[in-house]
């Protein structure tokens, strides 16, 4: 995320698809097993790896900001005064898609400071100083990933006690401002006035931790996906390389994802998924499989906190708020059209008996054999716990 970025031009949908569908066949198997992630050892954490998706060593660990700055106990938000403007603080991320210069389009107020940290270790300083200045607002200029990276930073700074948070989409994903309602072209200014003259929006973040471990580290994100999740992020990124963004990268690896299961073979990434285990709810109870292909193995992971997806796809059924979780098992090819129905919002019945799970769930556990996605990258095979994380409000327009 915080890697040199190259501007790329839109591209016409078939012409990209086209030029994917070559590139994942060259790139072949994107997924990480558990054996890979221990031979490369703990320094690649950060490091760009041989592969088109950035692969964390392992999750964030809560890090002591340098300023005097007691870790989790940020002030409440402070009474202002008739006709103060708020204080705002701004992370700056100049490598996102969206920003080719800097946004600074807002009156240069003194109640406005500016953060550019040059990569995640200076999040929680940057951070740590906003609360020193009693920030009312955080804006987050980039990306989904950008958005996660700020989150997990910050959980350890704010606490409870979160300023109101604006999210200006400049990224090469912008799922999390998709469902907020915030237009494309929303500025800073915009998103200044709309502190006081616009809405706001509850979201929680979906908090996932490593089981067993007694050392604070977790990861604060909107989106997660396992099996050929991986694989069609991968697919979403030579997309995104082509120059499909946004919504258009979502149609363009859902293409590719329909065409691996009506063609491919059951070995093929697409098809075979991940294995994996997923404990529903505070007792761990396993999620129930169909039958339908090995038992130990799924094909599809996807997991939010969102109550609207991009492209207009409704993975989880019904919108609703919460933590929602759809699996798949290693579905046949003839299931793959019940799949593009499901993304429409239309759900057949008795899809569970064909290999479709779709539910609600106030926590689940996670242990899996190979890398998983959290907001477009991804993160090391273990035992996860995955639960909902602070209750932050956002600001719309």
């Amino acid at each position: 995320m915080w890697g040199n970025a190259a501007v790329v031009r839109a591209r016409p949908l078939t012409s990209i698809v086209t030029d994917v569908t070559k590139a994942v066949r060259k790139g072949g198997h994107a997924q990480i097993t558990s054996q890979e992630w221990q031979s490369r050892g703990q320094d690649t954490i950060d490091k760009p790896m041989s592969s088109p998706i950035h692969q964390f060593a392992k999750l964030p660990q809560d890090a002591s900001p340098a300023p005097a700055v007691v870790p989790g106990a940020a002030p409440a938000p402070r009474a202002r005064e008739i006709g103060e403007a708020p204080r705002v603080g701004v992370i700056y991320n100049p490598r996102s898609h969206g920003n080719k210069g800097v946004d600074f389009d807002c009156d240069q107020s003194p109640q406005v400071h500016f953060a550019l940290p040059g990569d995640r270790e200076d999040l929680p300083n940057a951070l740590a100083d906003f609360v020193q200045r009693g920030i009312d607002l955080l804006v987050i200029n980039g990306g989904d990933g950008t958005v996660r990276d700020v989150l997990t930073s910050g959980a350890a700074i704010f606490g409870d006690n979160w300023p109101a948070v604006a999210v200006l989409p400049k990224g090469k994903t912008n799922a999390l401002t998709f469902d907020l309602g915030v237009p494309t072209g929303w500025t800073l200014q915009e998103a200044i006035d709309a502190f006081d003259q616009g809405t706001r929006v509850r979201r929680r973040p979906m908090e996932v931790t490593p089981l067993g471990e007694t050392q604070k580290s977790r990861l604060l994100g909107f989106i997660l996906g396992g099996g050929a999740f991986t694989t069609a992020t991968t697919a979403g990124q030579s997309a995104h390389k082509m120059g499909a963004f946004n919504s258009m990268a979502v149609v363009v690896a859902g293409v590719l994802g329909v065409c691996q299961w009506l063609f491919a073979s059951r070995e093929n990434s697409w098809r075979k998924g991940s294995k994996m285990r997923i404990g529903l709810g505070p007792d761990d109870t396993p999620l129930e499989h169909s039958g339908v292909g090995d038992p130990e193995w799924r094909q599809i992971l996807l997991a939010s906190t969102l109550e609207r997806m991009p492209g207009g796809a409704t993975p989880f059924g019904t919108a609703r708020g919460g933590l929602k979780i759809a699996v798949t098992d290693q579905i046949s090819r003839k299931s793959a059209g019940i799949v593009l129905q499901m993304l429409r919002g239309k759900t057949p019945e008795n899809i569970r008996e064909k290999g479709f799970h779709q539910l609600s769930t106030s926590q689940f556990t996670l242990r899996i054999e190979d890398s998983f996605i959290v907001d477009g990258e991804a993160f090391p095979p273990g035992e996860y716990l995955i639960a909902q994380g602070p209750e932050l409000e956002f600001v719309a327009p």
